[in-house]
Parts: structure tokens; sequence; C-alpha cells
């Protein structure tokens, strides 16, 4: 049995950073991961020639400023996303290229209602408190309908719907039934608002690492030394009156407490000794992930570029729900990211891999022209079926859920404290906020003991 003053599971952002201050901190950590990898629902691959690809989380923007501590902690820099050029976007088969957030060039009274419904999310998520949406005033009448009912009550045209749906319950990689409003609120109101979230300068899509997250991971992870434990899938967490004892699958673990820091339907999968309060044990049943497949399409140049595009394109209900230009800082080789997310992911995954590059790509063509017929690599990333993940890049609340098991999120469970982006009350849903949960996490660890010690 290894002995340490503390045991963080899962080696996301969130648990990643909760070791790291740890270890800063002096105490000994142990950081047990079930995966033969970390980073979590990021994951950045590095080529043979150099070129690197995130296959998970990716982008950065302003006011997350804990990333931005970390990589500047880490000499980590960051690029800019590449907007020059017009984007796309497809309803009903019909392609509309325009500049800057809103599709102008479609009708009028489709631009107006998307317009409307935007401005009326951005200003329910900034009433909420951000600690605590559950106890907003209006937070039972939101929680009691999903997304997908508030924009057929609010939205008269049907391409405004489609492009809204897709704006809102697509964040959480998952059909707009499937999703509380409350949740879509508080989610988007921790960064801002919709405009945050769905930009992209200024946006949450403004930035990159240099070298991808793994840049910034891999230097975490050479700083954790041994205290790092891959391949360690957790079993059970049992805690008593001194600590906790937590088993792995080839490893045991005794330490005062542990920080628990993987996406809420994995933590289910946990044996806890005690059992959890039953409200947290339920939070688990009900927060589940979507479904997301992230594909990278390498081409010898970014074509896209030189037509006038910025390579952002959407496309609701279809294969390729979303491309975005993720070429690395030098701008070559070409690198195009197609984002399918929720029933259209759960479709996707349902072909065999050559029907999914074939449907992809001929996306792809579709949109960008022949130049895309023949891409020199294809790297797919199915978010859905990994284990470790439980689904999408995000939980999402269904109805209900916040308003009667919300402020169980970050409320620790005697000895067992939690982390994960989904805990943040800022940034929630982005690596930002995984790091936000991670350091408060560690603090919340250490105040406990010196509190028991006085």
């Amino acid at each position: 049995m290894s002995e340490v003053d503390y045991c963080v599971v899962g080696a996301g952002f969130a648990g990643l950073t909760a070791a790291l201050r740890l270890k800063q901190a002096g105490h000994s950590v142990a950081l047990l991961e079930a995966r033969d990898r970390v980073g979590g629902r990021t994951f950045t691959e590095y080529l043979p020639d150099g070129t690197w690809i995130d296959r998970g989380g990716a982008w950065i923007g302003p006011g997350q400023d804990r990333i931005y501590a970390l990589m500047d902690e880490f000499g980590v820099s960051e690029y800019k996303q590449h907007h020059d050029g017009d984007a796309m976007m497809i309803v009903d088969g019909k392609k509309h290229r325009y500049g800057g957030t809103i599709p102008w060039t479609m009708s009028p009274w489709a631009v107006a209602n998307l317009g409307v419904g935007l401005l009326s999310i951005e200003k329910m998520a900034k009433s909420l408190p951000r600690e605590a949406p559950w106890d907003a005033k209006q937070a039972d009448e939101w929680d009691r309908i999903s997304v997908g009912e508030w924009i057929e009550q609010s939205t008269m045209s049907k391409a405004a719907r489609e492009m809204l749906d897709m704006a809102l319950a697509g964040t959480y990689t998952s059909a707009g039934s499937e999703t509380s409003l409350l949740w879509c609120l508080a989610q988007m109101g921790s960064g801002g608002g919709p405009t945050f979230v769905i930009s992209g300068k200024g946006g949450a899509q403004d930035a990159r690492p240099v070298g991808g997250m793994g840049a910034i991971y891999g230097r975490i992870v050479a700083e954790l030394g041994e205290s790092l434990h891959l391949s360690q899938p957790v079993r059970q967490i049992a805690q008593d009156a001194d600590g906790v004892t937590v088993g792995a699958a080839d490893l045991t673990v005794r330490a005062r407490r542990a920080i628990v820091a993987v996406p809420l339907a994995i933590a289910s999968s946990i044996v806890y000794e005690p059992m959890l309060p039953v409200d947290r044990a339920l939070l688990h049943q009900r927060m589940p992930s979507g479904a997301v497949i992230k594909t990278s399409i390498v081409y010898d140049e970014p074509f896209w570029r030189s037509d006038g595009l910025s390579g952002q394109s959407a496309a609701p209900g279809t294969p390729a729900t979303l491309t975005i230009d993720a070429c690395t800082d030098t701008g070559e080789p070409g690198i195009m990211c197609v984002i399918t997310e929720g029933p259209a992911a759960r479709r996707l995954t349902k072909l065999n891999e050559a029907e999914r590059r074939a449907t992809l790509v001929g996306e792809l063509v579709d949109r960008f022209g022949e130049k895309a017929r023949t891409p020199r690599e294809y790297h797919e990333q199915n978010w859905t079926t990994e284990r470790y993940s439980g689904g999408g890049m995000i939980s999402h609340a269904p109805t209900g859920v916040l308003t009667e098991f919300g402020y169980t999120l970050r409320e620790p469970c005697g000895r067992v404290h939690w982390a994960g982006t989904e805990s943040s009350a800022v940034m929630c849903g982005w690596i930002d906020g995984a790091i936000r949960s991670g350091e408060r996490a560690a603090m919340e660890v250490r105040e406990a003991e010196t509190a028991a010690v006085v």
C-alpha cells in the first residue's frame, strides 16, 4: 500500500492541476489515471512530421485566466485562430457565405429570429447567480423546460430554430430535448453568454496553445514525476475517521483525503464506502455526457484560405455539424477539423470507418470544392465510445436535475472532494473551468486538514 497526503483520481486538466498545486505546496500526492495517457477529454497527438493534432478540447479565449496563467507558468505561448475569410452556414441544403458571427445573407426573418433568440439567452443567463443558479428567481420555471421546448416556443422561423438548436444544445453534444434550459443558461453564463460561446475572434475559439494542449499537460506530467500512475482505473474509495483508502487496478493508496476529478458519468462507476449521500449519488446518474466525434482531416495546404474562406462552416443535423480551420501555428499542412455532435454523431457511429471517412470527405467537397477530395491523412476521435470519458466533451443536466441536485456539484462528501469542469462556476465546460476546479479542490483539501488540526 502506498501512503501519501492526498490522492487525486483522474488525470484530465482538473486532476492534473489539483495534483500539481498540492505537490507545489509541499505535499505528497498520488494521481491515479485509468487510461494509459493523461489529458482526459483533451488529447494531443504528435505526428511523425512534427505536426500536432488536438483530438479533444483545443481552444482558449479571453477571460480564461487560469489556463493562461498555467501557460505562462510553463512557458507555453498562444497563437490566434485563423478567422480571415468568410464563414459558411448550410440550411436546407442552401449555402450562405458571410462575415462575422451571424449569417446575414439568410432571410431577414430568420436572421432576426436568431438574433432575438441569442439576446434572450444572454439576458436570462446574466440574471443567474453564478455560484448557485438553482437559487435564481426563475430557476424552477427554467429547469422545467428543455432547450428544445424553449426554442419551439420562442422562435418562429424553422431555419432559426435549427441554428439555435445547434448553437445551444450542440454545445452539450445532445439534442435540445435532452438538456434543461436552466443548465444551458448557467453554463453559457459562466463564460459570459452565448456570444462568447459561439464566437471565434474574441470568443471561446479565439486562440490555441502552440504545440496543442499536450504542450501544457506534458510539462505538468514532468513536474509530477512518480506521483502519476497510469492504467490504474479506480474501483473503490473507502473513507473512515482518519483518511481514505483508494483501490485501483493493482495499486492501493492510503491518503488523508481524495479528490475525484473524473466526468460525472464515470464517477458513478466507483464504489464508495460508506455510500455517498443520496443527492450526490443521484447527480452522478442524472448528468450524462452526449455524443461527439472530432475528426482531423489533413491536406498538403489550407486551400480554403486562398479561396477566401475561414474554414468555419455549420450545417445543423448533418454528419459534419461544424468545421473549423485547425492548422498549427505554422499554417501548414492544412488541417480541417470536423465536429459531429449529438444525434448526428450517434448516427455516424453506426457506420464503419471507411463509410464515415467517405461521408465526411464528401461533406467537405460539397462545401469547399474538389480540392477537399484527396486528403493525405484522416484522424478520427470518437469520444462517444471513450470508456473513461463517458461520452461528449461536457456533461449536461436534463430538466429538473439542477434545481434538485445541483447544490452537490462542489460539496465535499466527508473526505471525498470533487473537481471537474462541470463543477466550476466560472468557465464551466471549458478547460479553463477544469483548471479552476482543480485549484479550488486542492485548496479545499488543504484547508480542511488545517481546520481539523486546529
